[in-house]
């Protein structure tokens, strides 16, 4: 026996099960209590460690530390010691309604590792001095032998001492679709978690079957425990659109920086302007050069951007998502349900003389069956053989098929058992009066079923199951020509042709008996006569096949992940469009590369399969290095860490675990991989969107700026006060920027690259669009200002009309804004009803702040009359022609 003490590094699996209770200082009978006592004293209980959540004040207050908020901070206390009270409060107002945005739209507290806590098991049954009791699954320890029930959730990892056609749903850690049979043997070389067949894990559940096992993990020491910790781990990562605009916050706040402290020196050293009147006026210069209102307008956008997906299918959690989804570069996608139906299929029958396909790809019992080699639709009740093939597969079945209220064909059973149903249900065999006589249900053990049959007069004995196995039990195989000796060289060829399709194999047998035959393993002897084999499958999607090629025209590569087999993934892969169908890299091999290694394969291979959690983290990260942009698919809790990792973490709505839910960016509530190529081009549309917003406020910005630069350069008044720019900025700025966000995408969303996520989002155009129409408005506002001051109007009139003139410049340059290369006043500006809705609005909050007495004494304005509407749309007009005609002036450029 092994004296190998138990580390966390023990491979369990290698063991015996003697050598497991021995190196776990256990026996068959359990532990004493007082012994499982001390051991929960050392481990501590089976659960998953606790993290305290974010205190919600702290992220309330954390939308505070921007740049940009403290120049409006500062602004508001120096506003406040000069006694101008209104200015100070308005200025605040404004910091805290863009905090309170950021935080009522901000994710909920991360509830992942909650998640994952509520997936372990409650109680469990456990062997104590001999004694079977039940105990609160916390109380587990390493060395408790367990007794595993059919329905039971797995309490911790155990490695199994006996199994009893034990099966085990594992899908949540491995990815595979298929339940596990499970197994006690040892297994002698290295394999991945999804092939360690005498393990069982914490958090999954039991198919079918009973077993007994001694737990060898607890608590924080499963797998379970590890994805939890992977997860912990992951540090949250900032999108790029994120971290664009902290460059671009960091980028005004210098350039205010140098601007105040330029004019302060000029002012109070040239001009000897007053203290107090010179910092009133830097106030405003810095209240006009910050974009107050560009958050919350993101946040709009973004928001509008999350109501048009739910509609095609796609939930976002996180509002950032939005717009990284029109980034990736990469999409890495599970393979069952996801790229594939979730339904197993027949693609293939493999006789003795001739092979045939079947159309359909669902439980809907439709579809031809096809002649192999010319594709002629046969009539199977003509084919003697397959008439009889088709009868044994239909009788010998535990499934059923049917149909619910809604028309969506499903099954009862295991799914094997339900493709062979649906292959029966799609010929309409002549009727035989049938009758079952007796059964052997289906075991892992055995890997057959058995039934005894009373067909018309005679007694049959059928049986379907794995085809090696089958074939120990045949002499000989149904032909044309009737029975004949069995040729085992040709089916084992024409099994490994339809496996490198992707295939598995599913063989039927039978023979006559006599009428007073009893059914037992040992009555099945050698004389069956092997009649066919049904090769299925879990198809692609079709939608998906469409979707592929999409995000491959927009530049975007697709992997696949899966836990499945490598020729199974393979095989899907040349279906699907994914790699070339040849190559495939597994877990095994990724196991023993280091992370320069991975990150050249990651980019080498698209098709991943026998992967583990770790691994797909592994990948995610790898991808990262090489500055891609990831989205990353997955239902169970195997793909929690990746999902959590990736800049898109996208989880599956019908078949998704709770977990994986939590811990993703978006959730497709369709399960379909089409849904993310939708979600791409939402996401371009909404980041086209944002940078037609940021360039249509940010000129507004510098013309403010502008006009105050120069009245203090020219000792005039101030054009704008501090609360008439925040008006601007947050009122009709906001109003009007809505309108943009109502844009449909550009003919070529799909046709192009995806664009440079880390590349600053004022490229040299846009620097250069802000210059230019910017100082276009600005010079327009003072000549305006210099035309009316020596007609003898006051302050607040002057004010006032400039305030209309930016204004309604404004929204002249926000047509100008629906297209960046060609001319704006397209037949879409018709159909974008946010233009006209955030049109009408300006004019209301115009007329209110230029008509209410209220307004005009928190804002100082004062009433004008008509010919002073005329004026500003004159001025608007003359913007919008001559930003017009720039456009084919820098077309060569934009596009260099």
């Amino acid at each position: 026996m092994s004296k190998i003490p138990p580390t966390n590094e023990t491979r369990w699996y290698q063991l015996s099960s003697e050598e497991t209770l021995e190196a776990q200082k256990s026996r068959e009978s359990g532990l004493s209590a007082n012994e499982a006592h001390q051991r929960l004293m050392e481990h501590g209980p089976n659960q998953l460690p606790a993290r305290a959540g974010k205190n919600a004040l702290m992220r309330f207050l954390a939308h505070f530390n921007d740049v940009l908020i403290y120049v409006l901070l500062a602004a508001a206390v120096l506003t406040a010691v000069m006694g101008h009270w209104v200015d100070t409060a308005v200025i605040i107002g404004v910091a805290v309604i863009n905090a309170m945005i950021g935080f009522v739209q901000e994710s909920n507290a991360e509830k992942s590792l909650k998640s994952i806590e509520n997936m372990l098991s409650a109680s469990a049954q456990v062997l104590r001095n001999d004694t079977l009791v039940t105990v609160d699954a916390s109380t587990l320890v390493p060395g408790d032998v367990v007794v595993l029930r059919a329905g039971d959730r797995i309490p911790a990892d155990i490695r199994l001492l006996e199994a009893h056609n034990l099966r085990i749903e594992e899908a949540i850690l491995t990815g595979e679709s298929i339940a596990v049979t499970k197994q006690t043997a040892a297994i002698d070389d290295e394999v991945m978690i999804g092939d360690r067949y005498n393990l069982v894990f914490s958090g999954t559940t039991i198919s079918a079957g009973s077993g007994k096992g001694v737990v060898i993990a607890t608590g924080a020491d499963t797998e379970l425990g590890k994805i939890n910790h992977m997860m912990a781990d992951i540090k949250q990562h900032r999108t790029p659109l994120l971290v664009q605009m902290d460059k671009l916050g960091k980028a005004i706040f210098a350039i205010i920086l140098a601007m105040m402290a330029a004019l302060f020196v000029f002012m109070l050293l040239l001009r000897d302007m007053p203290m107090g009147e010179l910092l009133l006026s830097l106030i405003g210069l810095a209240v006009a050069a910050v974009p107050e209102g560009l958050p919350a307008i993101i946040s709009i956008i973004l928001s509008l951007g999350v109501q048009a997906m739910a509609g095609k299918k796609a939930i976002i959690r996180k509002l950032p998502t939005v717009e990284t989804l029109g980034a990736m570069t990469v999409v890495c996608s599970d393979k069952t349900g996801t790229l594939t139906m979730n339904e197993m299929t027949v693609k293939a029958v493999i006789l003795a003389d001739k092979n045939f396909r079947v159309e359909g790809n669902s439980y809907q019992p439709t579809g031809n069956i096809l002649a192999e080699h010319d594709d002629v639709v046969i009539d199977a009740t003509q084919n003697a053989v397959l008439s009889h093939f088709l009868r044994v597969i239909d009788l010998c079945n535990e499934s059923t098929v049917f149909k619910d209220e809604q028309g969506h064909w499903g099954i009862t059973g295991g799914p094997t058992g339900g493709a062979l149903k649906v292959l029966a249900g799609k010929v309409s065999l002549p009727p035989q009066p049938c009758a079952q006589l007796d059964k052997i249900p289906f075991d892992s053990e055995w890997k057959y079923m058995a039934t005894l049959h009373q067909i018309g007069a005679a007694t049959n004995l059928l049986m379907t199951g794995a085809p090696d196995v089958l074939m120990k039990h045949c002499r000989y195989q149904l032909s044309e020509n009737g029975i004949e000796p069995l040729n085992i060289a040709h089916w084992e060829a024409e099994i490994a042709r339809y496996a490198r399709e992707g295939l598995r194999m599913v063989a039927a047998a039978s023979r006559k008996v006599d009428a007073r035959q009893t059914l037992s393993h040992e009555a099945l002897g050698v004389e069956m006569v092997f009649v066919g084999i049904a090769g299925m499958m879990d198809p692609p999607r079709p939608e998906a096949v469409t979707a592929i090629a999409e995000c491959h025209q927009a530049g975007i590569r697709v992997k696949m992940i899966t836990g499945d087999h490598q020729e199974t993934a393979m095989a899907i892969g040349r279906m699907l469009g994914i790699g070339d169908g040849s190559r495939a890299l597994t877990g095994y091999a990724l196991e023993h590369m280091d992370d320069e290694q991975l990150a050249d394969a990651a980019q080498q291979y698209d098709i991943f399969a026998r992967t583990s959690p770790e691994h797909k983290l592994r990948l995610v990260k790898a991808l990262q290095s090489r500055n891609e942009i990831v989205g990353m698919t997955g239902d169970g809790v195997n793909d929690a860490p990746a999902l959590k990792q990736a800049d898109v973490g996208i989880a599956m709505g019908i078949k998704g675990t709770e977990v994986t839910k939590e811990a993703a960016d978006m959730v497709l509530t369709d399960d379909n991989f089409a849904t993310i190529a939708n979600a791409v081009k939402e996401g371009r549309r909404v980041y086209d969107n944002l940078k037609k917003t940021i360039l249509f406020i940010m000129p507004t910005n510098l013309a403010q700026g502008l006009l105050i630069i120069i009245a203090m350069l020219m000792g005039n008044l101030l054009p704008l006060t501090p609360v008439q720019i925040l008006w601007m900025n947050m009122a009709t700025s906001a109003t009007l920027s809505f309108g943009l966000a109502f844009e449909a995408a550009e003919k070529n969303a799909m046709r192009r690259p995806p664009r440079n996520a880390r590349q600053h989002v004022m490229d040299g155009y846009a620097v250069w669009r802000v210059a230019f129409v910017g100082t276009l408005i600005a010079i327009s506002a003072f000549a305006l200002e210099a035309w009316l001051q020596p007609r003898g109007y006051s302050a607040e009139f002057i004010r006032t009309v400039l305030l209309q003139t930016l204004v309604t410049a404004q929204w002249a340059y926000m047509l100008n804004c629906r297209k960046t290369d060609g001319f704006s006043l397209t037949a879409g500006v018709l159909r974008n009803r946010g233009i006209w809705l955030v049109t009408g609005v300006l004019v209301l909050l115009q007329a209110a702040i230029i008509y209410l007495p209220l307004m005009n004494r928190l804002f100082g304005t004062t009433p004008l009359p008509v010919l002073f509407w005329i004026v500003p749309l004159l001025v608007a007009a003359m913007v919008f022609i001559i930003v017009e005609i720039e456009k084919p002036l820098t077309r060569k450029w934009r596009k260099a």
